[in-house]
């Protein structure tokens, strides 16, 4: 057989071949007389069985390892470990497809999903409540609550294996009260007003005081504890980062919400 009757009586193209024989997968006969390479009955069935393990997910290299083993136990111990892999994979899968039914959910719930999507559940939970509420403003939603969902979705992101006590407190305390979370965004509006205020402006520390009034105990708490385990060293690059994005009006009630807070907390 030619070269391309191999590829073709296999099912493969004769590039693959030619690739297995420059990796060492696959023996290269001799070239006839003619130029050409001639191949056996044998060639053909070792090309069928090299597809097929590549079919079921092996590599090459674990291909070749197969092949140089006459007895066969390399080639049950690389597909048992082939498929705990495709174990894992399908779990990972499944979780993927619980996180996007509860994504898909949500947009027919309410029409449209959040742009920090997608997040935690109970993350996602608390931009529903957010929406909601928004939902039943006069005008449109303050700049500071959309801001604060970016900050609470960067928040979730970079630490995703740490405890989030006080997004739980915060989000437990704003259920339980019908009037709280239309105090937040009376809060996200008072932070708007403030990016035209001058810095020494008596609503600075208005605000600072309205942030401090809006926040549960057990979430104050776990927010200070969280800095302190936290260390300032490595939170003072994104704190830094977070009132650069604000106006320096906005930024002194930032900084004097943090004052009250650890006063607060003890």
């Amino acid at each position: 057989m030619r070269i391309g009757e191999l590829a073709g009586a296999v099912g493969i193209t004769t590039r693959a071949v030619r690739h297995y024989h420059r990796i060492g997968l696959l023996a290269e006969p001799p070239r006839q007389s003619n130029g050409y390479r001639e191949y056996t009955l044998r060639d053909a069935i070792e090309l069928a069985r090299i597809r097929r393990l590549t079919e079921l997910g092996l590599s090459l290299d674990e291909v070749k390892d197969v092949l140089a083993d006459d007895v066969g136990k390399d080639l049950v111990q690389i597909l048992a470990e082939l498929d705990a892999d495709l174990a894992r994979q399908e779990e990972e899968i499944r979780q993927r497809r619980v996180r996007l039914g509860r994504l898909l959910a949500q947009a027919e719930r309410t029409g449209q999903l959040p742009h920090e999507a997608p997040v935690s559940p109970e993350l996602a939970a608390f931009f529903d409540d957010m929406a909601r509420a928004s939902a039943r403003l006069p005008g449109p939603e303050p700049a500071m609550a959309a801001r604060e969902r970016e900050l609470l979705a960067l928040l979730e992101t970079g630490s995703p294996g740490d405890d989030h006590g006080w997004l739980h407190a915060m989000r437990q305390s704003l259920s339980a009260d019908a009037e709280a979370m239309r105090r937040a965004y009376a809060v996200y509006a008072r932070m708007d007003a403030l990016a035209e205020t001058a810095e020494d402006d008596p609503q600075v520390e208005e605000t600072a005081r309205a942030i401090v009034e809006g926040i549960p105990d057990e979430a104050a708490q776990a927010m200070t504890a969280a800095e302190t385990e936290g260390g300032s060293s490595k939170e003072g690059g994104f704190a830094d980062a977070l009132i650069a994005e604000l106006t320096p009006a906005q930024a002194a009630a930032v900084r004097r919400a943090v004052e009250l807070l650890k006063e607060r907390s003890g």
